[in-house]
C-alpha cells in the first residue's frame, strides 16, 4: 500500500518547467529517498503535498485523501522540515516547540519527548540564536516529529551537521518507521547516507523521474544501463550525466 501516490504531479514557473508528470509511489512505513542535484525539482515536489505551493496540473494522494479538496486533514499527519526552518531566536528551543504544540493541540509531554528524540534535552533553555547551525537542524526535526505524525517529509535534515550528528541522525530516520509507524520521505545531497537509510528511492533530473524502486532494483537498472554499481553515488552520477546528454545539457 503507498502513503503517497501522484499523478503527473507538474509545476510550471512563467515558462520554466521545475516539475514535469511526475508519477511517485511512497510505500507505507518505508523510507523513501528523494535524490537529484540542485534544482532537479525535489523541493518543489515536497512544497506541493504542503500545500506550500499549488500543482499547475496533475494531483496527489496522501494517506488515501486527494489535495486539494482535503488539504487540512492531510497536513494534520504531515510533519515537515523543509529547507533551513524559520525559528524565533529570542525564545528557547524548548518555547519555540510549546508553540507548535499548541497550535497542533498536542499534550505538554510532546515538547520533551521530541527533544529528547533529537538529543537537544540538555539545551532545552538555551536562546535559539545561541544554537548553533547543526543545533538548529535537530529543533526543525524535532518540530517535525511532534506528536509522531503518520508522514514525515525531510528535506537536508543532515545540512550543517558534523559527522557524528549526522550518523545519529540517520539512526533515528532509519528507525522511524519501525518505532512510531511511520513514513519517511527524506531528500539529501549526502548520497552515501540515503544508501544507508532508505528502502526505496526516486531519483529526479530536470522536473523528470530516472528510476524509482528499491536499492536492488537500481543496481540491476544500472547494470543493464551499463552503469557503475559499486555505490548509489557513482550509479547516480552517471544516470544524471547521461540523462543530462540526451537533453543536450552540457553541465
Amino acid at each position: 500500500m503507498n502513503i503517497i501516490d501522484t499523478e503527473n504531479l507538474t509545476k510550471t514557473y512563467s515558462g520554466f518547467t521545475a516539475v514535469s508528470e511526475l508519477n511517485l509511489h511512497i510505500p507505507k512505513g518505508t523510507v523513501y529517498g528523494f535524490l537529484g542535484p540542485n534544482g532537479a525539482g525535489k523541493s518543489t515536489t515536497m512544497k506541493m503535498f504542503l500545500g506550500l505551493t499549488k500543482p499547475t496540473k496533475g494531483k496527489f494522494h496522501i494517506n488515501g485523501r486527494q489535495y486539494p479538496q482535503n488539504r487540512v486533514s492531510i497536513l494534520k499527519d504531515v510533519g515537515s522540515f523543509i529547507e533551513s526552518p524559520a525559528f524565533y531566536g529570542n525564545l528557547t528551543g524548548k518555547e519555540n516547540l510549546e508553540i507548535i504544540q499548541k497550535i497542533l493541540g498536542l499534550p505538554k509531554s510532546a515538547v520533551s519527548e521530541a527533544l529528547e528524540l533529537v538529543g537537544l534535552t540538555e539545551h532545552r533553555n538555551r536562546l535559539v540564536k545561541k544554537y548553533s547551525l547543526g543545533m538548529k537542524q535537530r529543533l526543525g526535526l524535532a518540530g517535525a516529529l511532534i506528536g509522531d505524525p503518520p508522514i514525515l517529509i525531510l528535506d537536508e535534515p543532515t545540512n550543517g551537521l558534523d559527522p557524528v550528528g549526522i550518523h545519529e541522525i540517520r539512526a533515528l530516520i532509519r528507525s522511524l518507521p519501525e518505532k512510531y509507524n511511520c513514513t519517511v520521505l527524506v531528500s539529501s545531497h549526502l548520497l552515501s547516507e540515503i544508501e544507508l537509510m532508505a528502502d526505496n528511492i526516486g531519483i529526479l533530473n530536470h522536473g523528470h523521474l530516472l528510476f524509482e524502486g528499491t536499492l536492488e532494483e537500481l543496481k540491476q537498472n544500472a547494470a543493464f544501463q551499463g552503469y557503475p554499481t559499486d555505490n548509489l553515488e557513482d550509479t547516480f552520477l552517471a544516470m544524471i550525466s547521461e540523462d543530462n546528454l540526451q537533453r543536450g545539457d552540457v553541465r
